[in-house]
């Protein structure tokens, strides 16, 4: 992690932001910009995007200078940024685990909102739960199940931090329900929900089959916000063979609706502790 516990995924999502804005504050297309420096489209629309994962200081200062940016101060934090981008977070030691940006997204998020349809979200699971989880998904060697267990416990200190993001999840009653395992892993597993639930920054709901059809069944999805850095918000949905970002506003709004429905749907954070409690005791 950098400063301030910001990630190098969020830095270079802002950086990307902050090069659209100045290109477009500048009148410039990217097919302009790309003739005038002589470099390939590409190039520039991976750096707008975020996607360039070491950014050339000096490329920034060209960028700059041909969108005609000339405020030395504010070519400097551009620079600092694009520094501090290249910078390896924790996660860059499990590549093999976590593909694509979300883990870095994750930890530099003010507030994760996240409604789970068929398992237990990610940050609330016992270590026997993932194990469960990877066998299902049909991972068979030893090793490789114990390292992915081992990134996502890394990955769960982000609850425990100095300075936690506030994290709401709303959980379908199947998943409360379904069978995890071995007694002792279900058992588990729903302490753990309890005890997290203690904490101050934590909210869990459940969703019971009582509350009918809903906009959820549309499938799970994650809510990353960033009002302290004043990022835009991520909409972020995973299947079993990909992974989709959603940023546009109108669908930042429409899941953001979805999400408040739902939350009304579900049971009360008191009730849904009495309701995973007395479903421990009948186990």
């Amino acid at each position: 992690m950098g400063d301030n516990g910001q990630s190098p995924t969020v830095r270079l999502r802002r950086l990307g932001h902050e090069m659209r804005r100045l290109r477009e504050a500048a009148g410039k297309s990217i097919h302009e910009t790309s003739a005038e420096l002589e470099w390939s489209t590409s190039k520039i629309s991976r750096l707008e995007n975020g996607l360039t994962k070491r950014p050339d200081v000096q490329n920034i200062r060209i960028l700059c200078a041909a969108y005609g940016v000339t405020d030395p101060e504010k070519v400097e934090n551009l620079v600092k940024l694009a520094r501090d981008a290249r910078r390896r977070a924790w996660w860059t030691k499990y590549q093999d685990v976590f593909t694509g940006n979300y883990v870095g997204l994750e930890a530099e998020a003010s507030s994760i909102s996240t409604f789970e349809l068929a398992l237990i979200p990610g940050l609330l699971q016992t270590a026997d739960y993932m194990r469960e989880v990877v066998r299902a998904f049909l991972v068979t060697d030893p090793q490789e199940i114990e390292r992915r267990i081992e990134a996502r416990l890394r990955r769960q200190a982000l609850l425990s931090r100095a300075n936690p993001p506030e994290y709401r999840a709303v959980i379908d009653e199947s998943a409360l329900l379904r069978r995890m395992g071995a007694p002792e892993v279900h058992r588990g597993q729903l302490r753990k929900l309890l005890e997290m639930g203690q904490l101050p920054h934590v909210t869990i709901q459940v969703l019971p089959f009582s509350a009918g059809l809903n906009s959820g069944l549309g499938g799970s999805f994650v809510i990353l916000d960033f009002p302290e850095s004043g990022d835009r918000s991520v909409v972020y949905q995973e299947t079993a063979t990909d992974s989709l970002y959603l940023e546009e506003q109108h669908q930042i709004d429409r899941y953001g609706l979805i999400f408040q429905q739902i939350c009304a749907s579900a049971l009360s954070a008191d009730a849904s502790r009495r309701y995973v409690s007395e479903l421990l005791d009948k186990l």
